[in-house]
């Protein structure tokens, strides 16, 4: 049998210090696949795949706790710590992410795994999540009724605490308000949640945004929300200005949508994790 590859998208709070966003990333060595940082979330993504990710995880972690102080840090984007969630995601032998209901196995392991060294080697604690709670979850009840699985069970005095997760391939989704009205993007984000999306509205400067997880993206994709919140938008007196894929999303997700929309919605066969793939294992 094929071993299964395994993906890491590591969320770091530190969007705006490009100098620290680069020695994080290079700790990650061939298993980066992409780095996309938002100085007004103040969060830099990170995608890392391949058959050493765990390791390149761990020098990843131990990179961020060396350089990025959540006590300096303010951004509009919810976080727990400077390493704010590591989510393990099993990859199909072509780089495919596998479907909802797929076997979690491999990346419930790999979440393990990184969630006992983290708590003895860095001193950090980790709240799992994947089966037995949501990332939502997480963050409402962290240190408020919900201790730590593993490592102290206070925050770290600069790097605070991490969700540690193992879940199914999500896609991150921005899209921009032709408004600065927040209480509009925040209505708007509360009638998009659904059992396929977790939205949020946030509060830019001179701007607002609806802040998209899309955890089921073959089923309700970026075309989809996109849609979504343009009509929402409309009936509110606005529109979208513009949307943002953040990261990589899967290939099967970009190729299902006409390549006449392709642009608007940001979306571009090279940002999907079977091409970086490709690209770093050809010789």
């Amino acid at each position: 049998m094929t071993p299964a590859v395994l993906e890491c998208v590591v969320n770091v709070s530190e969007g705006r210090d490009a100098a620290t966003v680069a020695a994080v990333g290079a700790a990650g060595g061939d298993c980066l696949l992409d780095v996309h940082s938002d100085p007004d979330h103040n969060r830099s993504v990170l995608t890392l795949a391949g058959p050493a990710v765990e390791e390149a995880v761990r020098a990843v972690a131990r990179a961020a706790l060396l350089r990025i102080d959540l006590r300096h840090h303010d951004g509009v984007h919810p976080r727990l710590g400077a390493l704010d969630v590591v989510p393990f995601v099993t990859l199909g032998p072509d780089g495919a992410p596998l479907p909802p209901g797929s076997d979690l196995a491999p990346a419930l392991a790999a979440r393990n795994r990184f969630a006992a060294w983290a708590g003895e080697e860095l001193g950090l604690p980790c709240f799992l999540y994947g089966p037995e709670r949501t990332l939502p979850e997480v963050r409402r009840t962290a240190f408020r009724g919900l201790s730590p699985d593993t490592g102290p069970t206070r925050p770290h005095p600069s790097a605070g605490a991490c969700a540690v997760g193992a879940r199914h391939a999500l896609v991150a989704y921005n899209l921009w308000l032709a408004t600065p009205d927040v209480s509009t993007a925040r209505a708007i984000a509360a009638a998009l949640r659904g059992p396929a999306v977790r939205a949020l509205g946030l509060a830019l400067p001179g701007a607002a945004q609806v802040s998209c997880n899309l955890v089921d993206p073959l089923r309700f994709g970026p075309a989809d929300a996109f849609d979504a919140v343009e009509r929402l938008a409309r009936q509110a007196g606005t529109r979208v200005a513009r949307a943002e894929l953040v990261g990589l999303a899967p290939a099967a997700v970009v190729n299902g949508v006409p390549v006449t929309r392709r642009r608007t919605l940001d979306l571009d066969p090279e940002r999907t994790v079977e091409a970086r793939l490709a690209q770093v294992s050809a010789p």
